[in-house]
């Protein structure tokens, strides 16, 4: 396994300035760090890298449409708009580090317009992965798709839709994203879930279900890793929790109070629980 730890922990917005983290995420024995990415033009990708590499660090890029951009519109122009920029982020990803570009990346997070998914919305993300594809093998980079609990997306929210879509895109750099705190809404048993998505699981959120320190809460982890065991996934275990006074990002994650001691004690006492659940899991 390797560990990762998402920076919206302590910024909104990784940058230049936010490279001094890097020594004290590594020192506290985080293998990666996983760092947002919105629009390519803005985004710090030799700076980055370089601070990457000079700590020791790999990376994993996660990423959400900011709107209007959206995979499932019902105006042709948009598609379009949104399939080159997701394009322009898979190259940036690349020129990064990273290897892996997770997120919920169908639709803006937030956007509800009251009704169920149309076929027409799944058919259109199915062909816009179809289309990325090429560029993705390309590049190495794999997008691992999320799905998002009810009160965020109505497009994809449990195991069994995510796999659904991952049959139909069939493409081999495209998988899933699963996240412990979604799943703890949505799932009837994570660890099933786990096992359900598993010939396609790329990445992993593990996160407690108020998003506080992994292990202070009520997700089953001893189920979950042994899930994870199951499986035999060996990648990325990362925690993505968020600030507690960013701005407008707490308030799109409703933060709206203190979840936990600090920020930092979410990463740092996070990755000891992770580490020992790990090493438990194996030994069973």
């Amino acid at each position: 396994m390797k560990y990762g730890v998402n920076t919206f922990i302590w910024t909104a917005n990784f940058t230049r300035q936010n490279l001094p983290l890097l020594a004290e995420i590594k020192g506290h024995g985080f293998d990666g760090v996983e760092v947002p990415l919105f629009r390519p033009a803005d985004f710090a990708t030799r700076d980055i890298r370089q601070g990457l590499e000079q700590n020791g660090l790999e990376c994993t890029i996660c990423s959400v449409l900011p709107r209007p951009l959206s995979l499932i519109s019902d105006d042709a122009d948009v598609r379009r708009k949104t399939r080159t920029h997701m394009e322009d982020c898979i190259k940036t990803a690349a020129d990064v580090g990273a290897k892996i570009m997770a997120g919920p990346l169908y639709s803006p997070v937030g956007y509800l317009p009251g009704r169920r998914r149309t076929a027409d919305e799944w058919q259109w993300a199915v062909e816009c992965y179809q289309a990325i594809g090429p560029v993705l093998a390309r590049h190495n980079v794999t997008i691992a798709i999320e799905p998002l609990n009810r009160f965020e997306t109505y497009f994809l929210n449990t195991a069994a839709d995510a796999v659904a879509l991952c049959d139909q895109i069939n493409h081999p750099n495209v998988g899933i994203l699963f996240d412990t705190f979604h799943a703890n809404i949505e799932e009837k048993d994570i660890a099933a879930a786990y096992r359900l998505v598993g010939r396609y699981l790329k990445h992993v959120h593990t996160c407690e279900n108020d998003r506080g320190i992994p292990g202070s809460g009520h997700v089953e982890w001893k189920d979950v890793f042994q899930a994870l065991r199951d499986v035999r996934y060996d990648g990325w275990l990362t925690i993505e929790s968020f600030g507690f006074a960013l701005g407008e990002l707490s308030a799109a994650a409703s933060i709206w109070r203190d979840i936990a001691p600090t920020p930092d004690s979410i990463a740092y006492e996070g990755i000891k629980f992770l580490k020992q659940s790990t090493v438990a899991a194996a030994a069973r």
